[in-house]
């Protein structure tokens, strides 16, 4: 005979019912629920972390460029322009701003040339005006057309205080 109709019988594996009062919710509450607390404990992690390190606002940067040896450009001698070695400054000649770790954070242009006083010869003024300069940087640089930069400490450029001059 075999071995194996004398071995005793297993008993079957008796249900164990959920205990009354502690029956888990369904799996798809369970989901969500921990979906919310994880999305919750992530968003108090970043907010947390980014409290102290608010960016900047921005601010606009006006300034000017003074031309002392213009040529006039229109017969009421109101308009003017830079001739010979600078003709480069111009309306429309490029600015260009920088931050103080070099990196270009603005750019624009010159608007027309205007004369200081009546005098055909007085000063040429250009203006500028630049919305949307990043604040935080310790000092800014500007560079009209190819003329090298001038550093300018933020205060004054957020005051509108820049101004250069050739000539």
């Amino acid at each position: 005979m075999s071995d194996v109709a004398d071995a005793p019988a297993v008993p079957p594996t008796p249900e164990n019912p959920p205990a009354p009062g502690r029956r888990w919710p369904h799996p798809l509450i369970t989901g969500l629920a921990g979906l919310a607390i994880g999305a919750g404990a992530v968003g108090l992690a970043w907010g947390l972390s980014g409290s102290g390190s608010s960016t900047p606002a921005a601010f606009t940067l006006r300034g000017s460029m003074t031309l002392t040896s213009p040529t006039p450009l229109d017969y009421d001698h109101k308009a003017c322009t830079g001739s010979g070695g600078y003709a480069d400054i111009v309306r429309g000649a490029a600015v260009t701003v920088y931050d103080d770790a070099g990196k270009v954070v603005d750019a624009g242009a010159l608007g027309a040339g205007r004369y200081a006083s009546e005098d055909s010869t007085a000063p040429c003024l250009f203006r500028f005006s630049m919305s949307g300069v990043p604040g935080g940087s310790k000092f800014y640089q500007v560079e009209i057309s190819h003329r090298g930069k001038v550093t300018v400490p933020a205060a004054e450029a957020k005051a509108g205080e820049f101004a250069s001059s050739l000539g």
